[in-house]
Protein backbone atom coordinates (compact mmCIF):
# COMPACT_ATOMS: atom_id res chain seq x y z
CA UNK A 1 0.00 0.00 0.00
CA UNK A 2 1.11 3.42 -0.79
CA UNK A 3 1.16 5.28 2.65
CA UNK A 4 0.72 8.59 1.47
CA UNK A 5 -2.71 7.39 0.72
CA UNK A 6 -3.49 5.53 4.09
CA UNK A 7 -5.71 7.08 6.69
CA UNK A 8 -4.56 4.05 9.08
CA UNK A 9 -0.54 3.39 9.30
CA UNK A 10 0.11 -0.02 11.71
CA UNK A 11 3.53 -0.99 12.66
CA UNK A 12 4.61 -4.11 14.52
CA UNK A 13 1.46 -3.65 16.53
CA UNK A 14 1.29 -6.60 19.28
CA UNK A 15 -0.69 -7.12 22.37
CA UNK A 16 0.34 -9.74 25.18
CA UNK A 17 -1.93 -10.82 27.97
CA UNK A 18 0.31 -11.88 30.86
CA UNK A 19 -0.78 -14.46 33.12
CA UNK A 20 0.01 -18.59 33.89
CA UNK A 21 0.03 -18.88 30.00
CA UNK A 22 1.04 -16.05 28.03
CA UNK A 23 -1.01 -15.29 25.34
CA UNK A 24 -0.18 -13.23 22.49
CA UNK A 25 -3.52 -11.95 20.64
CA UNK A 26 -1.50 -10.11 18.14
CA UNK A 27 2.14 -10.90 16.92
CA UNK A 28 3.69 -7.98 15.39
CA UNK A 29 1.03 -6.56 12.76
CA UNK A 30 2.19 -4.09 10.13
CA UNK A 31 -1.20 -2.78 8.08
CA UNK A 32 -1.92 -0.10 6.07
CA UNK A 33 -5.50 1.34 5.34
CA UNK A 34 -6.44 3.66 2.51
CA UNK A 35 -8.99 6.66 2.84
CA UNK A 36 -12.17 5.01 1.52
CA UNK A 37 -11.53 1.73 1.76
CA UNK A 38 -14.53 -1.09 2.01
CA UNK A 39 -12.78 -3.90 3.84
CA UNK A 40 -13.18 -6.73 6.50
CA UNK A 41 -11.31 -8.56 8.85
CA UNK A 42 -11.87 -12.22 9.47
CA UNK A 43 -10.62 -15.16 10.87
CA UNK A 44 -10.88 -18.10 13.83
CA UNK A 45 -12.14 -17.33 17.08
CA UNK A 46 -9.26 -16.45 18.82
CA UNK A 47 -6.96 -15.39 15.74
CA UNK A 48 -7.06 -11.17 17.27
CA UNK A 49 -9.61 -9.95 15.40
CA UNK A 50 -11.50 -7.66 17.92
CA UNK A 51 -8.57 -7.02 18.92
CA UNK A 52 -7.25 -5.52 15.99
CA UNK A 53 -10.64 -3.71 15.79
CA UNK A 54 -10.51 -2.73 19.13
CA UNK A 55 -6.69 -0.74 18.79
CA UNK A 56 -7.85 0.84 15.76
CA UNK A 57 -11.10 1.90 17.44
CA UNK A 58 -8.87 3.40 20.30
CA UNK A 59 -10.58 1.03 22.63
CA UNK A 60 -7.54 -0.80 24.11
CA UNK A 61 -3.63 0.21 24.11
CA UNK A 62 -0.90 -2.10 22.51
CA UNK A 63 1.99 -3.97 24.30
CA UNK A 64 4.06 -2.97 21.60
CA UNK A 65 3.97 -1.16 17.92
CA UNK A 66 2.14 1.90 17.24
CA UNK A 67 -1.24 2.83 15.42
CA UNK A 68 -1.12 6.31 13.23
CA UNK A 69 -4.98 7.38 12.39
CA UNK A 70 -5.07 10.59 10.06
CA UNK A 71 -1.45 11.66 10.86
CA UNK A 72 -1.83 11.29 14.57
CA UNK A 73 -0.26 8.36 16.56
CA UNK A 74 -2.99 7.46 18.67
CA UNK A 75 -1.02 4.83 20.76
CA UNK A 76 0.90 7.96 22.17
CA UNK A 77 -2.26 9.58 23.63
CA UNK A 78 -3.73 10.21 27.40
CA UNK A 79 -6.96 8.70 27.79
CA UNK A 80 -8.76 12.44 27.34
CA UNK A 81 -6.78 12.40 23.99
CA UNK A 82 -8.23 9.06 22.87
CA UNK A 83 -11.68 9.89 24.01
CA UNK A 84 -11.77 12.79 22.07
CA UNK A 85 -10.61 11.75 19.04
CA UNK A 86 -12.85 8.32 19.09
CA UNK A 87 -15.28 11.03 19.24
CA UNK A 88 -14.29 13.03 16.18
CA UNK A 89 -12.77 10.46 14.10
CA UNK A 90 -14.64 7.16 14.03
CA UNK A 91 -18.14 5.29 14.12
CA UNK A 92 -18.83 2.34 16.01
CA UNK A 93 -21.54 -0.37 14.89
CA UNK A 94 -21.45 -2.79 17.17
CA UNK A 95 -23.28 -6.63 16.74
CA UNK A 96 -25.59 -5.25 19.18
CA UNK A 97 -27.22 -2.24 18.70
CA UNK A 98 -26.40 -0.73 22.39
CA UNK A 99 -29.20 2.09 21.99
CA UNK A 100 -30.11 3.84 25.32
CA UNK A 101 -33.80 2.19 25.87
CA UNK A 102 -35.35 5.23 27.43
CA UNK A 103 -34.34 7.50 24.50
CA UNK A 104 -36.01 7.75 21.14
CA UNK A 105 -34.21 6.63 17.67
CA UNK A 106 -33.44 10.86 17.11
CA UNK A 107 -32.64 11.25 20.43
CA UNK A 108 -29.99 8.34 20.65
CA UNK A 109 -28.54 9.55 17.30
CA UNK A 110 -28.35 13.15 18.59
CA UNK A 111 -26.28 12.00 21.68
CA UNK A 112 -22.99 11.98 19.55
CA UNK A 113 -23.32 15.22 18.36
CA UNK A 114 -24.73 16.59 22.15
CA UNK A 115 -21.41 14.91 23.83
CA UNK A 116 -19.10 16.66 21.02
CA UNK A 117 -20.96 20.28 21.84
CA UNK A 118 -23.37 20.96 19.25
CA UNK A 119 -26.53 22.75 20.01
CA UNK A 120 -29.75 20.97 20.42
CA UNK A 121 -31.50 22.46 17.50
CA UNK A 122 -28.25 21.72 15.37
CA UNK A 123 -28.22 18.23 16.87
CA UNK A 124 -31.82 17.54 15.97
CA UNK A 125 -31.54 18.70 12.57
CA UNK A 126 -28.47 16.63 11.58
CA UNK A 127 -29.99 13.63 13.50
CA UNK A 128 -33.32 13.57 11.47
CA UNK A 129 -31.66 14.10 8.18
CA UNK A 130 -29.59 10.76 8.84
CA UNK A 131 -32.15 9.04 10.05
CA UNK A 132 -33.78 9.43 6.48
CA UNK A 133 -30.91 8.33 4.76
CA UNK A 134 -31.24 5.56 6.21
CA UNK A 135 -34.67 4.62 5.83
CA UNK A 136 -36.12 5.54 9.34
CA UNK A 137 -37.98 8.71 8.32
CA UNK A 138 -41.18 7.45 9.70
CA UNK A 139 -39.29 5.77 12.77
CA UNK A 140 -37.60 8.75 14.70
CA UNK A 141 -39.98 9.25 17.62
CA UNK A 142 -39.93 5.32 18.34
CA UNK A 143 -38.22 3.95 21.33
CA UNK A 144 -35.79 1.08 20.43
CA UNK A 145 -38.10 -1.71 21.86
CA UNK A 146 -40.54 -0.38 19.14
CA UNK A 147 -37.84 -1.29 16.40
CA UNK A 148 -37.36 -4.55 14.96
CA UNK A 149 -33.75 -5.78 14.91
CA UNK A 150 -32.84 -4.44 11.27
CA UNK A 151 -34.66 -1.09 12.34
CA UNK A 152 -32.47 -0.94 15.46
CA UNK A 153 -29.23 -1.43 14.02
CA UNK A 154 -30.08 1.13 11.13
CA UNK A 155 -30.43 3.51 13.85
CA UNK A 156 -27.02 2.16 15.65
CA UNK A 157 -24.97 2.91 11.70
CA UNK A 158 -27.36 6.31 11.81
CA UNK A 159 -25.63 7.06 15.47
CA UNK A 160 -22.11 5.96 14.32
CA UNK A 161 -22.33 8.58 11.50
CA UNK A 162 -23.59 11.12 13.80
CA UNK A 163 -20.02 12.83 13.87
CA UNK A 164 -19.32 12.49 9.73
CA UNK A 165 -16.52 10.53 11.40
CA UNK A 166 -13.45 9.61 8.84
CA UNK A 167 -13.53 6.07 9.60
CA UNK A 168 -16.73 3.40 10.52
CA UNK A 169 -15.42 0.41 12.51
CA UNK A 170 -18.15 -2.53 12.53
CA UNK A 171 -18.02 -5.52 15.06
CA UNK A 172 -20.23 -7.87 13.69
CA UNK A 173 -22.37 -5.31 12.63
CA UNK A 174 -24.97 -8.40 10.83
CA UNK A 175 -24.09 -11.03 13.01
CA UNK A 176 -27.36 -10.99 15.06
CA UNK A 177 -30.06 -10.40 11.93
CA UNK A 178 -31.56 -12.37 9.67
CA UNK A 179 -30.20 -12.82 6.29
CA UNK A 180 -32.88 -9.87 4.71
CA UNK A 181 -31.65 -7.64 7.68
CA UNK A 182 -28.42 -8.49 6.87
CA UNK A 183 -28.19 -8.01 3.54
CA UNK A 184 -29.78 -4.69 3.96
CA UNK A 185 -27.43 -3.21 6.48
CA UNK A 186 -24.40 -4.63 4.18
CA UNK A 187 -25.73 -2.36 1.36
CA UNK A 188 -26.36 0.77 3.42
CA UNK A 189 -22.97 0.60 4.89
CA UNK A 190 -21.85 -0.24 1.12
CA UNK A 191 -24.14 2.52 -0.37
CA UNK A 192 -22.59 5.21 2.40
CA UNK A 193 -19.63 3.93 1.71
CA UNK A 194 -19.29 5.52 -2.45
CA UNK A 195 -21.54 8.28 -1.34
CA UNK A 196 -19.60 9.81 1.81
CA UNK A 197 -16.03 8.27 0.95
CA UNK A 198 -15.38 7.17 4.34
CA UNK A 199 -13.52 3.95 5.10
CA UNK A 200 -15.23 0.60 6.57
CA UNK A 201 -13.51 -1.85 8.88
CA UNK A 202 -15.84 -4.52 9.26
CA UNK A 203 -14.99 -7.61 11.79
CA UNK A 204 -17.19 -10.41 10.84
CA UNK A 205 -17.67 -14.34 10.78
CA UNK A 206 -19.53 -14.12 7.77
CA UNK A 207 -17.31 -15.37 5.26
CA UNK A 208 -20.15 -14.05 2.21
CA UNK A 209 -20.28 -10.82 3.58
CA UNK A 210 -16.46 -10.87 3.67
CA UNK A 211 -16.25 -11.52 0.11
CA UNK A 212 -18.23 -8.96 -1.22
CA UNK A 213 -15.91 -6.20 0.45
CA UNK A 214 -13.07 -4.95 -1.67
CA UNK A 215 -10.39 -6.02 0.50
CA UNK A 216 -10.38 -8.91 2.89
CA UNK A 217 -8.12 -9.51 5.86
CA UNK A 218 -7.46 -12.68 7.20
CA UNK A 219 -5.84 -13.36 10.87
CA UNK A 220 -4.62 -16.43 11.97
CA UNK A 221 -3.16 -16.98 15.56
CA UNK A 222 -2.48 -12.53 15.81
CA UNK A 223 -0.77 -12.53 12.90
CA UNK A 224 -2.09 -11.27 8.76
CA UNK A 225 -2.27 -14.91 7.25
CA UNK A 226 -3.80 -13.39 3.87
CA UNK A 227 -4.53 -10.15 2.42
Amino acid sequence: MNDKSSIIEIRNLSKVYPGGVEVRALDGIDLDIQKGEFLSIIGPSGSGKSTLLHMIGILDTPTSGTITIDGRIVTDMSEKERSKARNEILGFVFQYHHLLPDFTALENVMMPLLIAGTNKKNAREVASGILKDVGLAERMDHLPSQLSGGQAQRVSVARALANNPGIVIGDEPTGNLDTKSSDMIYDLLRKLNHEKGQTFILVTHDEKMAKKTDRVIRLVDGKIYED
